[in-house]
């Protein structure tokens, strides 16, 4: 038997350096094996060909029954494989490459997110505003899923007191502007994404020509100014906006989206807090993993609004007090008379 599988081999790739077509080497190989089988049931046992050859019938009947049903196995692919639409297969003009698709197979593999829900992924254009404690986690989740494009405005350069919870950024990169430091990491850790620095303050004169390049603002920075300013410009853009915060062993996320409904931050802050009574990071300290756990939830709430998979934060608050291991869901309203979305 080995000689007669070594031989169909030798039919086989004699044939292939010989630019024989397939299906004239599948034929011979055919050939070669009724043969053989032929030898087995028309030889009397104990024949010298028919035991060079195996010796029995029995076991060439199982090595066609198997061949037959490898056989069936990729014709039944290659009938599939034809019934793809052209949109959806992979090659010349397609959205995905066999890579990507393997990255991302876990995403493709839950229901409620899919193919359809990856592509969505990929196409969406999604802005981070802030590139330190909470963008640090939103970034890196956000270039792993697949987003196909993430912009990143920040004007600070990485410090090392920033290393304890900003954990996109390395030593090695302390004084480099920090969009830069994140542009670098994000790219190392998924070359498929398209990641666009801004490395420069967000002030009124750039805000809506900024925010008309994205279909979702997330907003992890710590200035109230700041806040204030992305909200705004986020309700004249219709613009749906994940926001989180923290603050020392405390954070809470949410999705501010009036466009469709929601409040807006403006309408659950009317104000920003006085002075003394929201200390800074650097005044009051804060956890270092809890920016990673916020700006995790944020990366989530993202996701879901992108892919449309479950039910957002849209309308409600989601604090977690990392102290006491406590996390709890608020209500949150739109004001009638809200200035920046009523």
């Amino acid at each position: 038997m080995v000689l007669v599988l070594a031989l169909a081999v030798a039919i086989w790739f004699a044939g292939r350096l010989l630019q024989v077509p397939t299906r004239v080497r599948l034929v011979l190989i055919a050939v070669l094996y009724l043969a053989v089988l032929s030898m087995q049931l028309v030889l009397p046992a104990g024949n010298s060909l028919r035991e060079a050859t195996g010796g029995s019938a029995t076991a060439w009947l199982v090595v066609g029954v198997l061949a037959a049903a490898v056989w069936g196995y990729w014709r039944v692919l290659c009938h599939l494989r034809g019934r793809v639409r052209p949109e959806n297969q992979v090659g010349a003009g397609a959205s995905a490459s066999i890579a990507e698709v393997e990255r991302n197979a876990r995403h493709i593999a839950l229901r409620e997110i899919g193919g359809t829900g990856q592509k969505r992924l990929k196409e969406a254009r999604v802005l981070v505003v802030g590139a330190g404690g909470l963008g640090a986690p939103v970034l890196q989740y956000l270039a792993a899923a697949g987003v196909g494009t993430i912009g990143v405005i920040d004007g600070d350069k990485v410090e090392n007191s920033n290393l304890q919870r900003q954990v996109i950024h390395a030593d090695a990169r302390i004084g480099m502007p920090k969009v830069f430091s994140a542009q670098k990491a994000m790219a190392d850790q998924n070359p498929f994404v398209s990641v666009r620095p801004y490395n420069r303050r967000l002030t009124r004169e750039i805000a809506a020509d900024l925010f008309a390049d994205y279909d979702l603002v997330l907003d992890g920075t710590d200035d109230v100014e700041t806040r204030y300013l992305v909200n705004e410009f986020a309700v004249k853009g219709r613009i749906p906006l994940i926001s989180g915060a923290i603050a020392q062993w405390e954070g809470q996320v949410s999705v501010f989206d009036p466009a469709r409904g929601g409040p807006c931050y403006a309408c659950v802050f009317p104000e920003p807090a006085a002075p003394g009574l929201a200390p800074s990071c650097a005044e009051a300290g804060v956890l270092g993993p809890l920016p990673g756990v916020l700006g995790t939830m944020m990366a989530v709430e993202a996701i879901k609004e992108i892919s449309s998979a479950g039910e957002t934060l849209r309308g409600r608050m989601l604090i977690y007090d990392a102290l006491y291991g406590d996390t709890r869901s608020i209500k949150l309203s739109k004001r009638s008379d809200c200035p920046v979305c009523a």
